[in-house]
């Protein structure tokens, strides 16, 4: 079907079509039927009638046969009577049989044959004359008007008349039986047919119809995760090929605005980290005294400026990262890490946030674990932040659990961070991964941006791995990710740690 058909043109297309095979089938089987009832009143008419009548006319004959013998022997008048009855009554069905023809049923030449015979004797009408006049018929010959081995001849010949009409009932008989099968047969393949269409017609809609709403679904989901999507393929001109026009018009747009965005954020932290790190180094300077003397007050002020310059620095940083980090854009050099080294030197670089909150850290490791294939800036960087975020939202002397494990297939190790903390929402879940997005419960305690997760995300994919969350609010939280594990042929590496990796 033309792809620039509208829905209701095809809709109305697939309906003519399963309306024209049902009534064509509707058609050929009202033919087949009347053809069937044709034959039918044929039988029963042509059947009944020469079956009946060629029966009385053999027992007429056979009558007048015997009224005959009894009136040539007797001489009663009455034996003369009985015969002219019994005459007339074969008169009568013949002509009977004989008028079956102007009707259009064919009937056997035998009849036309004897009625043909029949005519070279007197008729009861002449015979019924002259019995009035007291005389006998002048074809009579002593008395007898039809001879007898005519009669037997003519019972032969309606013998014969009723062998032929048996036959040709049992042929009509036949045709009509493969008149009914041929209409069944044809009623049910238009059956068939029209629901086969109907059923192609039902699937070919609906995937026309979900196939772009799936590719829609994908799409906007794939929006509100990542806040990226790919131009959804037209395939057809109709209303889903107009909307899927207007989406990719849309995430176009949205993907401009992004750029744009990032831009613009990258070129504004660029532009103001140079003087920031001025005015920091001032406040610095003037703190330390380089300036000249400084009360107690004054250093007060100035501890609460470099602070909050420090703050705005590192806000400004995650911002410089999230720009460079883009989905796509991150480029590393792979190195095989022992997951036991990375776990451990995170866990020793965050010792001061724990001991001050009295937490206590955890770890499993899994036997044989061997080593994965990253780049260990980048993946310290990823398990400092589910750390950090850990040790924010946990209250005082509770626990924070780090396992590493190997997934089924034994083709990457599975990192997991949990805690004893809040809790997340579960509609809030989808939407932790997006930048810029915040909990509720993170709005409400504690500052930030919401890009930590984020460039946790990006680095973790761009490993070829996965990261997810798993969370009931007020029953803590599991943030883990996973990385492909090295192949055995390299050597075991070692991990350059870096302590200036922070938390997001």
């Amino acid at each position: 079907m033309d792809p620039s058909y509208g829905i209701t043109s095809k809709l109305l297309v697939w309906f003519c079509m399963i309306a024209a095979i049902f009534y064509g089938t509707i058609l050929v089987l009202y033919i087949n039927v009347q053809k069937a009832v044709g034959i039918s009143e044929t039988i029963v008419a042509r059947n009944y009638t020469i079956s009946s009548s060629s029966k009385k006319m053999i027992e007429s004959l056979l009558s007048m046969e015997e009224n005959e013998k009894k009136y040539g022997l007797l001489q009663k008048k009455d034996y003369l009577d009985y015969f002219v009855d019994a005459q007339q009554s074969f008169e009568k069905n013949l002509i009977e049989i004989l008028e079956l023809e102007p009707k259009g049923i064919r009937i056997s030449g035998l009849w036309h044959q004897l009625y043909q015979e029949y005519g070279n004797y007197p008729s009861a009408g002449e015979l019924a004359s002259f019995k009035e006049a007291g005389k006998p018929h002048p074809s009579a010959a002593d008395g007898i008007w039809i001879p007898e081995n005519i009669i037997n001849q003519w019972i032969d010949l309606i013998t014969k008349a009723q062998l032929e009409n048996r036959l040709d009932v049992e042929k009509l008989t036949r045709e009509l039986s493969q008149r009914g099968k041929a209409a069944a047969r044809n009623g049910l393949i238009g059956l068939g047919i029209s629901s086969l269409v109907g059923i192609l017609g039902i699937a070919f809609l609906a995937y026309s119809m979900i196939r772009p709403l799936r590719e829609l679904i994908k799409g906007i989901r794939s929006i509100s995760k990542n806040l990226d999507s790919r131009p959804i393929q037209i395939r057809s001109k109709d209303e889903f090929g107009e909307l899927a026009s207007a989406f990719n018009e849309m995430t176009s747009r949205l993907r401009e605005e992004e750029r744009m965005r990032s831009d613009f954020i990258s070129m504004l932290s660029h532009e103001i980290r140079t003087p920031l790190t001025s005015i920091r180094e001032s406040v610095n300077m003037i703190g330390e005294e380089v300036m000249g003397p400084i009360n107690q007050r004054q250093r007060k002020f100035l501890h609460i400026a470099s602070s909050e310059i420090g703050r705005i620095c590192d806000l400004l940083n995650h911002l410089m990262q999230a720009s460079r980090l883009a989905p796509g854009t991150l480029k590393f050099q792979p190195q095989p890490i022992d997951p036991y080294i990375l776990v451990t030197g995170c866990v020793e670089s965050l010792k001061p946030a724990v001991t001050n909150k009295e937490i206590q850290i955890e770890t499993q490791f899994e036997e044989g674990l061997g080593q994965v294939m990253g780049d260990p800036q980048q993946l310290q960087q990823v398990l400092l932040n589910l750390l950090g975020n850990a040790i924010k939202f946990s209250e005082s002397e509770s626990r924070i659990l780090v396992r590493v494990e190997a997934d089924v297939d034994d083709k990457v190790l599975r990192f997991s961070v949990e805690d004893d903390g809040p809790g997340i929402h579960e509609e809030e879940l989808g939407l932790l991964f997006n930048k810029y997005y915040r909990s509720q419960t993170a709005r409400e305690h504690l500052d930030g941006v919401g890009l930590g997760l984020s460039i946790a995300k990006n680095i973790v994919e761009a490993h070829n791995g996965n990261i997810w969350v798993e969370s009931r609010y007020g029953e803590g939280s599991i943030f883990g990710f996973t990385i492909p594990k090295a192949p055995k042929n390299h050597e075991r590496g070692t991990l350059p740690f870096s302590e200036k990796a922070m938390a997001g």
